[in-house]
Formats: C-alpha cells, sequence, structure tokens
C-alpha cells in the first residue's frame, strides 16, 4: 500500500490515476522566448548579431580591433555608400548595410529598442506586417542617404529600421487614442543624439517617416487584403525605385 493524503492507496490504483492525468507539455527555450518577445523581433536581432560578428572577426583579420568592426572589408563591402550605388551598381548596399552597426554600444542600444518596440509591434500586426514595416523603414533611411548624404561618406543605417519603429507605434498610437508624450520624449531625445558626429540624422528621420507611413497604410487598409498588398507593395517599389534611380540624375546634373 502507498500513503496518500487520506488513508492508503494500492500501487495499481495510484498506477491507473497516473496513466489518466496528462503530463504537462514544456516547451523549448527558443519557443518559450518566441511566444514572449516575438519569432521575427529575436529573428532580426539574431541576424544584426551575426552580422556584427561577421564585421567583426573580418576586421581581426584585417589586423584591427574586432570592437571597431567597421574597419574591415566586409563591412566595407556591405555598407550604405552612396557613391558605390550610383557610379558602379553597387545596389545591395541600400539593403545590407540596414544590417551593419558601428561598435558593440552602437548594436546594443539598437537591438534592445528593436526588443522593447519590435515585440510590442509584432503582437500588433502580426508577423508579416511587422517584418514588411521593418524594411521598409529601413529602406526609407536608404533612400534619405541616398538622395541627401554625402556620397563619399559610407553609412550603417540599421537604425533607419529602428527610427522607422517608433513612427509607427506613434500611429497605432494615435489611432487608438493613447498618451503619446513618453514615446515623443523619447524620439526627441533619440534626434538630439542623431546631431552627434558620426551619427546619420538623415537615415534616422528617413525611417522614421518611412515608418510611420507605412503604419498609415496598414492603418487605412485595414480588413482588405489584397488592397493592403499592393499598397505595401507598390511603397516598396517606389523606395527602391528612388534609392537607385534618383540619385544618378542629381549627381551628374551637377
Amino acid at each position: 500500500m502507498i500513503p496518500a493524503s487520506v488513508g492508503f492507496q494500492c500501487p495499481q490504483c495510484v498506477r491507473e490515476g497516473q496513466a489518466s492525468v496528462r503530463g504537462v507539455r514544456r516547451g523549448s527555450g527558443l519557443r518559450s522566448a518566441g511566444r514572449r518577445w516575438g519569432t521575427v523581433t529575436l529573428t532580426l536581432i539574431a541576424a544584426n548579431v551575426a552580422m556584427f560578428v561577421v564585421t567583426a572577426v573580418s576586421a581581426v583579420a584585417a589586423g584591427a580591433s574586432p570592437l571597431d568592426n567597421w574597419r574591415s572589408p566586409v563591412f566595407d563591402g556591405l555598407s550604405q555608400w552612396p557613391y558605390g550605388v550610383i557610379l558602379f551598381g553597387e545596389w545591395w548596399r541600400v539593403v545590407t548595410g540596414a544590417f551593419l552597426h558601428i561598435g558593440p554600444v552602437h548594436l546594443a542600444m539598437n537591438m534592445f529598442a528593436l526588443l522593447l518596440f519590435g515585440s510590442e509591434l509584432e503582437r500588433q500586426l502580426g508577423r508579416w506586417r511587422y517584418l514588411t514595416l521593418y524594411l521598409l523603414s529601413a529602406l526609407g533611411g536608404a533612400v534619405a542617404i541616398q538622395l541627401l548624404g554625402d556620397p563619399r561618406v559610407p553609412v550603417a543605417g540599421a537604425s533607419a529600421a529602428i527610427y522607422g519603429l517608433m513612427g509607427a507605434l506613434g500611429v497605432l498610437l494615435l489611432v487608438q487614442k493613447q498618451d503619446l508624450r513618453g514615446l515623443l520624449t523619447l524620439l526627441a531625445i533619440n534626434i538630439v543624439i542623431s546631431f552627434l558626429p558620426g551619427i546619420s540624422l538623415l537615415g534616422h528621420l528617413g525611417g522614421l517617416v518611412a515608418g510611420a507611413l507605412t503604419a498609415a497604410v496598414l492603418v487605412l487598409t485595414r480588413g482588405r487584403r489584397p488592397l493592403q498588398i499592393g499598397a505595401l507593395a507598390s511603397l516598396g517599389l517606389a523606395l527602391l525605385v528612388v534609392a537607385l534611380t534618383v540619385p544618378t540624375v542629381v549627381v551628374f546634373s551637377l
């Protein structure tokens, strides 16, 4: 017999009772983190961190410190260099530059912001709309740099996507009639920081505008999936065309 809370039970009764009770299913750590923070958000963080590691290793191979990851051939080949896009047809730079950071502090600050804002936006918008928002925000920053930035200076444009998330969150809070003061204060502080040397204010503002515009499209086309897909695709195509073609006209007309 086996002692129970009240009296005793026979071993066979205990075994039969345990067999009828479902065990608690424990999800993996990755699955739990994905449910809490968002699968797309964690994937984007992993992609940014992996790119930083690659550039850091490349910097070491080139004889520089891993903390000076921008002194690497990989960084040189992927950063957004307007002249590279305009004169040499290196179109990929308007995309790959959005996953580059200058130093570990830049990376840590952006990844914290991505975790904070991204997880909330992924929860509200869903995975694919949120991923589209992120990419269009990054592309908006690239457009601003191509149009108005110094074409001789390579740029790491990862912050543009983060500013796009803040712009999108502002639109959603406005639509939901929630308090914007906290977000506006944080945004104002970040814009002031953007005036410091080595930071691309243009990329930040371009990402902010593109993110707000993307969120507006999502709100206005809510419940009309074909129209929403068409509007987002048109916006993305327009940004890409401007980034790759309009600067050529500007440069050669000077």
